[in-house]
């Protein structure tokens, strides 16, 4: 399968159920060359990526499902967003309509509800059920420009997945147990752990499927100087 750049904007999105149906090797490694185009300051490509199929990931996933029901979760190593209540207006809004467009409207799950959310954010340490865990890494040296190089690198990465067929769904979540992850992959010292990707092909049939975010209109964030069609 092969669709245009429009194309896979337009369809991808965080898929939170997958089936368990095989992506070859050969593939995962085409999409990875693929993503590996993408733009880095000064060429420096920081990017690192642990590929987890099969007994591996089912290693990692019984730690980390594990420490999330025992409760172990680590304070962050590198933390690049808010905590939960730390986000700011107008953030703080959007954040909230997601929830309640996931849980309420998606799964059925009302906001008092605490012991089905949990159930349902604790199926992100098992990648969503998806066939292949990827846990995406960059190196300290070049700073935090470094997050700048690993955006591009994960939204070419999820684009070249959308023009296989397959979907994605990026997971900060599994930040709260770095630890395990380090264990596990033997993330050098010098390299920060930026976020796990769940990769495979979508379970349509689940009730999240139908599930879309909303976007801003280009009205709301984009300032014009000058008039695009002046050729002076």
């Amino acid at each position: 399968m092969s669709t245009t750049v429009e194309e896979a904007l337009l369809t991808r999105r965080s898929c939170r159920a997958f089936r368990p149906d095989p992506v070859p090797r050969a593939e995962v490694e085409r999409l990875l060359d693929l993503a590996a185009r993408s733009a880095s300051n000064s060429n420096s490509q920081p990017w690192r990526v642990h590929v987890l199929t099969g007994a591996a990931k089912a290693a990692l996933s019984a730690d980390l499902l594990g420490a999330h029901d025992e409760g172990r979760r680590s304070a962050g190593e590198f933390a690049y967003q808010p905590g939960a209540d730390q986000w700011r207006e107008p953030f703080r809004s959007r954040r909230r309509r997601f929830g309640e467009g996931l849980y309420r409207d998606a799964l059925g799950i009302e906001p008092g509800d605490a012991a089905g959310r949990a159930g349902h954010h604790r199926r992100n340490y098992d990648f969503f059920g998806a066939p292949v865990g990827m846990v995406v890494t960059v190196s300290r040296l070049p700073l935090q420009g470094a997050l700048v190089d690993a955006g591009l690198f994960l939204q070419a990465l999820m684009l070249a997945a959308r023009g296989a067929g397959l979907h994605t769904c990026a997971q900060a979540s599994l930040l709260d147990y770095h630890p395990i992850l380090r264990r596990h992959l033997g993330v050098p010292a010098d390299h920060v752990i930026v976020c796990g990707i769940a990769l495979g092909y979508a379970d349509e049939s689940h009730p999240i499927a139908g599930h879309r975010t909303t976007r801003e209109p280009v009205s709301a964030f984009a300032t014009f100087h000058g008039a695009l069609d002046d050729p002076g």
